[in-house]
């Protein structure tokens, strides 16, 4: 595994700072980010929630998650010892490479993990040149 920055793939973290001073009660989800030679790939960490309780918006090169986890009403009379799961809105968001292919953007949820595939533009995949 490598890690690296990708600075044409960068998270807006000055934004997520920015909603999270203004909006209050919210949370961030882990994600992963990531690129093969077929696209991107961002993996983000939403245990518990409902698929649709999750928008997915991509506009101008950015790529934007968010969502609501929302409090349970049994859960107003119970006594915490640790509250570490993230309750309230959600919002990341992640600046697109050029080479990505809009009309092919994908997403999925299993298990608690939200995959959402960005593919490669055509002519941006690395071709084999054979030598005649």
């Amino acid at each position: 595994m490598t890690h690296s920055a990708f600075a044409s793939f960068d998270v807006d973290r000055f934004l997520d700072e920015m909603r999270r001073t203004v909006n209050g009660s919210t949370w961030t989800p882990a994600c992963n980010v990531y690129e093969d030679e077929h696209g991107f790939w961002v993996q983000a960490a939403v245990p518990g929630m409902d698929r649709k309780d999750i928008e997915i918006l991509m506009e101008n090169g950015v790529l934007t998650l968010k969502g609501e986890r929302k409090d349970d009403d049994s859960e107003s009379n119970r006594t915490y010892f640790a509250h570490e799961i993230g309750r309230g809105i959600f919002s990341r968001s992640f600046r697109l490479p050029n080479n990505v292919d809009p009309g092919k953007v994908s997403a999925s949820y299993k298990n608690g993990v939200l995959t959402i595939s960005l593919p490669k533009r055509e002519e941006a995949k690395p071709r084999r040149i054979m030598i005649e």
